[in-house]
Order: C-alpha cells, then structure tokens, then sequence
C-alpha cells in the first residue's frame, strides 16, 4: 500500500481528484504520522485534528458532487504560527501570546481554505520570527530530522521540520531575513521567498513591516511553485500588496523540470564565494554550479560591492521596525496580562506583562532598535542603514543588467547542535549572512537542496529580480532534475 505521506503534493492533489484514494484518508495518515514523530521533533504548536478532518470532508464531498477541484484541493498543510487562524490558536512562539484565538483568517489562510487544502495545524517558530534556529520558541526548540540534536533552522524551522518528517507535504512561512530560506537549506526541502508585496501580509504578525514576506515551503520545486500560485497574488488589505497577477511559476517549475537552461544567463556571488562559509558548503556549491552549467546555464561572477553591510544594516533595520510593531503588546488589549492585582499602575502592568511575555532575544531585539530610533542616534544608526539599503538595491539593478539570476550558497554552514551558539547572538546572526541583500532588496529568492556535507543538506540560493519569480523557480527545477531531492533518515 502506498505510503500517502511520502507522496508530493502534487500527487496528492491528482490522487484526490482522480477518486484513488479521499482527502480523509490522506489527512487521517498525516495525522497519525504527527502522533508518531512530533514528540520528538516538536514541529507543531497545535494540531487541528478536528477542523483539518472537517476540511478534508468537505473536499471528498466537493468531489463526490462532481465539482471541480482546484490543484491542491485534499493537499494537507502546515501553516507557521505568525498567521493568524480563526478560533485556532497563534502564539507567534511566545508566552505573550499563549492562548489567543484570532478572530479572524489572515488572507493567506483564507487563500488556503478556499483553495480546498487541509491546515494541519500550526508549526513551532523562533519567539516573533526573531532567531535563526527555532532555539527562541517559548515551547522549545524544534528538532531536525535529518539529526535531532541539531536545529532546523528558523525563524521558521517548524514548517521546515515538518516536511523533512514526512508530517506534511506541504507549509507556510515567512522570510524577513532568510526565515523561510535558511530552514530549507538545512533540511533539505525547497523554500522560496516571494517578491516583497507579492503575497499578502493581511493577518501576518508584524516583526519588520519592510522585510516581511511569506512564502511556500515543499520538498519539491513544483509543489512549491503549485502553493505559490494558490496564496500569491494582489490583496487590497495590504497596502504593500503589488496590484499584479502572480508571475507564471508552475509553468516556469515544469520547464526547468525538462533540465534545459540554454540561454540563461547566471551570476555567481563574488562576494559569497570568499571566507565565511564550510568547505563542505562551498564543495557542494561549487557542484552544483558545474551541474548548472552542464545543463547550459552561462555561469559568470558578478561583484555585488556592498552585500558585506547587508547583515549590519539588517540589524538595525529590522529591530528598529520590531520596536515599533511590538509596542501594541501590552498586557492591555488582548494576550498576557500580569501584574494587574489593583494596586499597580497601567504602566506597572505593562512592564511586568512585558517582562514576563517577551522572551530573551525579543529583548535584546527590542532594545537595539529601540537605541536605534532614539533622538540623536536616528540618523547615526537606522539613517545610515537605509542608505546602505539603497546601495544594496543598487548593487542587485546592476547585477541584473548583466544576468538573468543570482546565485550563492543559501547558509555559511550546515545544521549546528542545539545550544551550540544560543550563547553568542553574532555567530546566530552569521546564518543569515547570505540570505539578508534580498530582503533588503525585496526581490524573490529560493532555497534548492544542492548536495550533502558530512551527512548533512546543503542548500542553494537563486535569486531574481522583482516580481520575476518565475525565474528562481525555472533555475531550481532545473537543479532539482539533475541533483535530486533528499530523503533524512527514518525517525
């Protein structure tokens, strides 16, 4: 009998359609696979066992009726905890947050629903999409499948995780440095970052308004594009939201899939090909680029001068932003409230709710930003680091003049222990040293499984200009036809 959750989503979807097997059946398995694994991998929040098996019915009735399905109607999917879901609990990760049921879908949830895939649940983040190994989740840390003693990578390691396990076959998350990115790389699934604007933030809990995007996670190139397509696209409750139709990336997965890359032209990173990355990441790099080639992709460096200062300018850009979104938690509209016994004032309540709900590198977070935006140090710290946001722009316009796509390892290094860098925030922040210019940028990007070192996935990054995501997507099917995708050892 075949094993439902070993198949694509894209499998899934034509199983359901075809009548060879029901929406139940194929949530009811990945259910029970979550009750067999999740204990050890700690991918989910909160699983909606009820609710995912209702929206499995209505899929098998649709069907039944002789309705039309769309093409990931029946598709199980794991949704990360920054998207809020209507009566179903969103924490984002934190203790501030624990409990609360939204009252309402966020526009990517609603896309899902209407779409006919099944929300599993929700998965397991660093606290406000603050972190870079799923270490900072007041619920603890998610595990890797491929070796869990080892991070999956974050903010969003959970989704990641999740795939990797064979838990779901497809998730949501959100790329504000790398997040959806850097837990691809380490586990050897497929994450793409929209470009900025191109899915909605409608309902998406604020960590850097600029920088935030979610996007589509998928141990496959095609089912990341498939899902791309369902939750892309305008959304006039975001103002950030670009009125413009989602670019053709199914259609672009499929055409790499045939490994064609004639006429396509590729940069390399000069800048990403130096010191600061493994010798096993840059082994496996280095194969890949020859294997692009192979399929007839024009390979040439180009120099990106100013991506040295994207992970600084980062650092004061986003915390500024955080700062500022995260001042709405207060212990007085909704979430924790501590301290309130009568005898204490509003601004006694808020800071101990504060102290109480607020994890240790959402303080830190916090606080940077804080200094950053004070009165006399503005334009000395967040000025400044827009301007090198505006270099970097510049360095990516240029670059696309000469290329069709950018190329780079996705992550200096493979998974790392858990607690092995907990102790020192720089070497944490090293993960998203080649993730970061594209989010400063607000180009899409895409995280390809390209090779193993010592044991381990290694990930490579395409990225491509704006609202040309059909273009990373053609890049990484292609690699994915000639390297193949990755399969952890069985948990």
């Amino acid at each position: 009998m075949t094993d439902l959750t070993r198949l694509t989503a894209a499998e899934v979807a034509d199983l359901v359609a075809s009548g060879g097997t029901s929406a139940v059946e194929v949530t009811q398995a990945h259910l029970d696979r979550i009750a067999a694994v999740d204990d050890r991998v700690n991918a989910f929040l909160h699983v909606d066992t009820e609710g995912a098996l209702a929206a499995a019915r209505a899929v098998d009735e649709r069907r039944a009726a002789g309705e039309e399905l769309g093409p990931l109607a029946g598709v199980p999917v794991a949704v990360k905890d920054v998207l809020t879901t209507k009566g179903v609990p969103t924490t984002v990760g934190s203790k501030i947050l624990e409990g609360w049921r939204p009252p309402y879908d966020s526009t990517l949830v609603q896309r899902l629903r209407a779409a006919g895939t099944v929300m599993l649940g929700k998965t397991n983040m660093d606290e406000f999409a603050m972190g870079s190994s799923t270490e900072y989740s007041a619920y603890g840390p998610t595990h890797n499948p491929w070796d869990l003693s080892r991070i999956p990578g974050g903010s969003g390691g959970g989704s990641a995780a999740a795939l990797a396990a064979y838990e779901a076959p497809l998730a949501i998350g959100s790329d504000t440095g790398g997040s959806i990115r850097q837990p691809g790389a380490v586990t050897g699934t497929v994450g793409a970052k929209p470009t900025y604007g191109g899915t909605s933030r409608y309902g998406l809990v604020a960590f850097s308004s600029s920088l935030d995007t979610p996007g589509p996670c998928a141990r496959t190139v095609l089912d990341a594009a498939l899902l791309h397509q369902v939750i892309g696209g305008h959304d006039p409750r975001d103002s950030t939201s670009i009125p413009q139709p989602v670019p053709d990336v199914v259609g672009a997965a499929k055409l790499g899939a045939t490994g064609d890359l004639t006429g396509v032209k590729l940069g390399v990173v000069t800048e990403f090909t130096g010191e600061g990355a493994e010798p096993g990441v840059m082994a496996a790099f280095r194969e890949s680029v020859e294997a692009l080639a192979k399929l007839g992709a024009e390979i040439v460096e180009v120099s990106c001068p100013h991506f040295k200062y994207a992970l600084p300018a980062y650092y004061l850009i986003a915390p500024s932003e955080c700062s500022s979104n995260l001042a709405r938690f207060d212990g007085v509209r909704f979430g924790l409230r501590t301290g309130d016994d009568g005898n204490r004032s509003l601004e006694e309540v808020m800071s101990l709710t504060r102290e109480a709900g607020f994890g240790p590198e959402v303080k830190r977070r916090i606080m940077i930003g804080t200094y950053a935006l004070s009165s006399g140090y503005y334009d000395a710290y967040y000025g400044q680091a827009q301007k090198v946001r505006t270099l970097i722009t510049r360095d990516f316009t240029s670059a696309f003049e000469q290329v069709d796509a950018l190329i780079s390892p996705t992550t200096p290094f493979v998974a790392f222990p858990i607690g092995a860098r907990t102790s020192d925030p720089y070497q944490m922040y090293l993960a998203d040293l080649f993730t970061i210019p594209t989010n400063l940028y607000g180009g899409p990007a895409i995280s390809v499984p390209c090779g193993l070192s010592d044991g381990l996935p290694v990930g490579l990054q395409i990225m491509a200009p704006t609202m040309a995501d059909d273009r990373m997507y053609r890049v990484a099917a292609a690699l994915e036809s000639t390297v193949g995708t990755f399969t952890p050892p069985a948990l």
